[in-house]
């Protein structure tokens, strides 16, 4: 989605910017980032279990993990890394000229490779359309691709899809 987020992250810069739908629209098929590289604690991986409910050893039980996992580690939930997009989509673009933006879902999501616990992970962006939906609101899907430092295989490849509805 085009819509940036809380008064907080106002100080960040993104790579692009797009005022109103046009701006949004002339964003599609260009590829925007990498943005920067923030670290998955385990500290975040405990409390996105707690969050969740998902305790599965191989995300909060380090001393098992590093005895028993193929990986050496813990790794982060996969919905884990698909939730930090919200973040790094206002590393990527900023934009303006819109009442409202909301979540309406996504396409396609996938993992192809783990995040280690203490990894850094970014992401990039490509705005894959923007389209009328109705009623005054647009439907815009951003393809979101995150790598893990170190590794050429992305962490996570999701298509969001968001509704903005443009200020009169």
């Amino acid at each position: 989605m085009l819509i940036g987020g809380p008064s907080e992250y106002a100080a960040r810069v993104a790579v692009a910017e797009a005022h109103g739908i046009e701006g949004g629209k002339a964003l599609v098929g260009k590829r925007i980032g990498p943005g920067g590289w923030r670290e998955v604690t385990q500290a975040a991986i405990d409390t996105f279990a707690d969050l969740s409910g998902d305790h599965q050893w191989i995300h909060t039980d380090v001393e098992r993990a590093k005895s028993e996992s193929p990986f050496g580690t813990t790794l982060a939930h996969g919905n884990l890394t698909l939730s930090m997009i919200d973040g790094f989509r206002l590393d990527l673009i900023s934009s303006s000229g819109f009442k409202l933006g909301v979540n309406y879902g996504w396409n396609k999501v996938r993992f192809p490779a783990p995040v280690p616990a203490g990894s850094s992970v970014r992401a990039k962006g490509e705005v894959v359309s923007v389209e009328d939906a109705g009623g005054g609101w647009h439907q815009v899907v951003t393809r979101f691709t995150l790598e893990v430092e170190g590794n050429d295989k992305p962490c996570c490849v999701a298509e969001a899809v968001g509704w903005a509805l443009p200020e009169d």
